[in-house]
Parts: C-alpha cells; structure tokens; sequence
C-alpha cells in the first residue's frame, strides 16, 4: 500500500519537526540527505526505464510520437517531491539515523 504524501507544500510546525533530534537544524540536514537519497534513486529507476527509448537516429518527428516516454516522464512529474516524501517519513518514524559523537577536549 503507497503512502499518502502530499504533493504541495504544506505549513509545518518547526517544534513538532524538531522534537525527534532536540534541534530543527540536525531534523533538516537528516531531511536533506534522506530527500537526496530518494532524488537519487528515482533518477537511476526513470534512467533505467527510458533506456529501452535510448536511439542514435532519432529524427524530431519520432521523438514527439513516442507515447510511452512521454507517459513514463509525466509519470515521475506527478509524483511528490523527494523532500516532501522525506518530511513524511521521518514524521512517520521510518528514516533511521544516528548522531555522530563529538570528541570532547
């Protein structure tokens, strides 16, 4: 079953992102490498798809005929953003993380 992960941005509240790490700037950098993450793997899975479409000879008029491509790539532009489906679930407990110790002096 897919997750229900808006596709517009939403107002969020900074206390309730924060309160897993005890500070808003930690819960943003582990949102930004989780959101890279999943950018990453969608481009390698859209790559891997239109690679079958991949041609040497195209002309301009079999570039704008090819249905499919188009459906794939309008596929990938309706789903929601990396960073709004990293929001979901780190709120939904499911980005694993750990803070690295500091040496103390």
């Amino acid at each position: 079953m897919a997750k229900k992960v808006p596709t517009n941005t939403q107002t969020r509240d900074l206390c309730d992102l924060a309160a897993p790490t005890g500070n808003i700037y930690e819960t943003v950098v582990i949102l930004s490498k989780r959101a890279n993450q999943i950018a990453i793997a969608e481009k390698k899975e859209l790559t891997r798809k239109l690679e079958g479409f991949k041609n040497d000879h195209d002309t301009m008029e079999e570039v704008f005929e090819n249905r499919e491509q188009i459906e794939i790539s309008k596929y990938y532009e309706r789903q929601p953003k990396p960073s709004l489906v990293a929001i979901e679930e780190f709120k939904e407990g499911e980005v694993h993380y750990r803070v690295a110790k500091q040496d103390e002096e």
